[in-house]
C-alpha cells in the first residue's frame, strides 16, 4: 500500500473507531438515566415537605438545597465566579400596608368595592374633583380613546380590556400590548392623577384575588422599584355601575365583545380621593448550577436547563408539579450524573458541560432571564442550550396509541440549521420517538416558545431545543400534577434522548452554527 494511502486508511480506521467508541461510551452512560433513579429524586422534589416549591419561599430554598447536594455528591464542579453552587438573584417581596379610596364622600371597602394591586402601585395618594370616561386606555395611531378628551388634573376611569381592531405595529411587526402598565403610563403622560379600571369579566372581587394584592413576591434585577408615576385600582362592578349609571351595562357588554369605546364621552363632578402604603423588603431566590468539565474544548459549553420552581400552595393545597417540572429537573440531575460518571471514567466530555435548573420560571422566567443578563460563562461560546420542562406525562389531545410514542421539540427551525439534524439522527439511532413541531408554529395561540427557560437564551441568540410533553389541558398548574401520573418507560426514553442529543453536541469538532435570523420579539 501506497504510503499516503496506508495513512489515510489509518486515520479513516482511527476516525471511525473513535467515532464507535464515543456512540458506545454514550449507550453505556445513558444507563444512569432510568426509571429507578429518575423516581428517586422525583419523589423528593414533588413531595409535600417542599410545600410546591414558589419562587422566594422555604419549599423553594429546600428544593435548591436539595439539588446542590446531589452535584455535590455526583462530583461536579462548583462554577466559576460565584460562591457555592447557586447564583442567587433578588426578590422584591411586597406587602400592602395601607389603602384607602374614596369616592363621592364614600368610603369603599377594600376588597368587596375595589382592590390596589401590588404591581405597579407605590405609596403614593391622588385626589381630585373631576373622574374622565377614557374607554379601554389606547392611544394608537389607528386608534384611540383620548381624542379631543382632556384629562389634565383629573382621573381616568378607564375599562380593562381588549380591543379586537387591528393596532399599529412597531418595526419587527408586533403590536403593542397595551396592558395595566401601559395604560398608567399613557394616561401620565396625559396628565391624569390617577387612574381607576373595572374588570369587565370579572362581576366580584374574589377571595384569591384579594389573597394575591396583599403580599407577593416580584423580580428586577437590582432589587429596585419599577415606579409608575401614578397609582391606580381595580374597582368593582357595583361600584363602577354607582359612578357610569344606566350606561354601565351596555359599556361593559361592549367591552367584553371587544368592540371599539372611543366614541363614549363621560364626565362627573366629583371628590375622590386614593392613599396608598407599600411596603418592599428584598430576598433573594437562585439558580443551581453545577459543572463537569471538557477536556480539548473546555472553554465552549453546553447548558442542560429545566426549573425546579412551581405554584407553592394555595388555599392549603400543595401544588407538587411532578411533570411541572420536576420531570425536567430530576432529568437534568440524571444527565449531570451519567457525565459525571463518564468524566471520571476517563471519557468525560470535550466540552464543559453545565446543568442548570432556575427558580421564577412560573413567575415569568425571572433566573434563566437573570442568568442570560449576568452570564458566569460567556455566551458566545455557550454552544447550545437544551431545555426540558415536562416530559413525563401525555398530552390529553392525542388520542391514538400509535401517537403516544413521542416528546414535543420546540425552537428546531430557529438559530442554528445543524441543531434539529443532531437531534434527529440521534432519536433515529437510539431512541426512535416521534419529534413532533406542532408548537414550533409561528401561528400556535399558545405561543410555547416564549413560554420557557430556552427563551432567555435564545433571545441572546444562542441555539435552543425545548423538549415538552403538551400536558395543557389536563392536570397542568393543577393540585393533581402529581408523581403518580407520571408515564415512567416514555419518561426515560425521553430524557435519555436528550442526554444522546447533549453527548452529541459536547463532543462534535465544532460549535453549532448561528447561521439562521433570530425570531422576532429576540434581542
Amino acid at each position: 500500500m501506497h504510503i499516503k494511502s496506508f495513512f489515510s486508511f489509518s486515520l479513516f480506521i482511527l476516525i471511525g473507531s473513535s467515532a464507535f467508541c464515543q456512540q458506545a461510551d454514550a449507550t453505556k452512560y445513558a444507563q444512569f438515566i432510568n426509571t429507578a433513579a429518575l423516581k428517586k429524586h422525583l419523589t423528593i422534589l414533588a413531595s409535600d415537605s417542599l410545600e410546591g416549591r414558589e419562587t422566594g419561599t422555604i419549599g423553594q430554598r429546600k428544593a435548591a438545597d436539595y439539588i446542590q447536594r446531589q452535584f455535590k455528591k455526583m462530583g461536579l464542579q462548583k462554577p466559576q465566579n460565584i460562591n457555592g453552587y447557586e447564583q442567587f438573584f433578588p426578590l422584591l417581596k411586597d406587602s400592602m400596608v395601607a389603602s384607602n379610596l374614596s369616592i363621592n364622600g364614600a368610603t369603599l371597602l377594600w376588597g368587596t368595592d375595589y382592590y390596589s394591586p401590588l404591581m405597579f402601585n407605590e405609596t403614593n395618594r391622588f385626589q381630585s374633583d373631576k373622574l374622565v370616561f377614557a374607554g379601554y386606555g389606547i392611544d394608537d395611531r389607528n386608534y384611540s380613546d383620548y381624542t379631543n378628551l382632556d384629562v389634565k388634573g383629573k382621573v381616568v376611569l378607564l375599562i380593562n380590556g381588549k380591543l379586537k381592531k387591528e393596532l399599529s405595529k412597531n418595526d419587527m411587526g408586533e403590536t403593542t400590548n397595551w396592558n395595566n402598565s401601559k395604560k398608567i403610563k399613557t394616561a401620565f403622560e396625559k396628565g391624569a392623577v390617577g387612574v381607576l379600571m373595572i374588570e369587565p369579566f370579572t362581576e366580584k372581587i374574589s377571595a384569591a384575588t384579594m389573597s394575591r394584592n396583599k403580599k407577593t413576591n416580584r423580580y428586577f434585577p437590582d432589587a429596585s422599584v419599577e415606579k409608575n408615576a401614578i397609582n391606580y385600582a381595580i374597582i368593582s362592578h357595583q361600584t363602577g355601575k354607582s359612578i357610569i349609571g344606566d350606561d354601565f351595562d351596555n359599556i361593559i357588554q361592549t367591552a367584553t365583545k371587544g368592540y371599539s369605546l372611543n366614541e363614549i364621552v363621560k364626565a362627573w363632578s366629583l371628590p375622590l380621593q386614593y392613599n396608598y402604603t407599600i411596603n418592599h423588603d428584598t430576598i433573594y431566590a437562585s439558580n443551581v448550577l453545577g459543572v463537569v468539565e471538557g477536556s480539548d474544548k473546555k472553554n465552549e459549553y453546553v447548558f442542560l436547563t429545566a426549573h425546579y420552581d412551581h405554584l407553592g400552595m394555595k388555599d392549603g393545597k400543595v401544588y407538587n408539579g411532578a411533570d411541572d417540572d420536576g420531570s425536567g429537573t430530576v432529568t437534568v440531575l440524571q444527565m449531570a450524573e451519567a457525565f459525571a460518571k463518564a468524566k471520571k471514567d476517563g471519557k468525560g466530555p470535550r466540552r464543559t458541560m453545565v446543568f442548570m435548573t432556575v427558580s421564577g420560571e412560573e413567575k415569568g422566567l425571572w433566573g434563566s432571564e437573570y442568568y442570560s443578563d449576568h452570564p458566569i460563562y460567556p455566551l458566545e461560546k455557550t454552544t447550545v442550550d437544551l431545555n426540558t420542562d415536562m416530559i413525563g406525562r401525555v398530552d390529553t389531545e392525542r388520542k391514538t396509541a400509535d401517537t403516544l410514542n413521542y416528546v414535543y421539540v420546540v425552537g428546531h427551525d430557529k438559530i442554528s440549521s445543524e441543531l434539529p439534524l443532531i437531534n434527529e439522527a440521534v432519536n433515529n439511532k437510539h431512541t426512535k420517538l416521534v419529534l413532533d413541531y406542532k408548537f414550533d408554529d409561528p401561528n400556535d395561540p399558545n405561543r410555547i416558545y416564549y413560554r420557557s427557560d430556552h427563551y432567555n437564551f435564545a433571545r441572546k441568540g444562542i441555539p435552543v431545543l425545548f423538549f415538552y410533553d403538551g400536558m395543557l389541558k389536563s392536570d397542568y398548574h393543577k393540585t393533581t400534577d402529581d408523581i403518580e401520573f407520571i408515564n415512567w418507560p416514555l419518561f426515560e426514553k425521553r430524557a435519555q434522548m436528550i442526554f444522546y442529543t447533549a453527548w452529541e453536541i459536547a463532543n462534535r469538532n465544532d460549535q453549532l452554527k448561528r447561521d439562521k435570523p433570530l425570531p422576532s420579539g429576540s434581542e
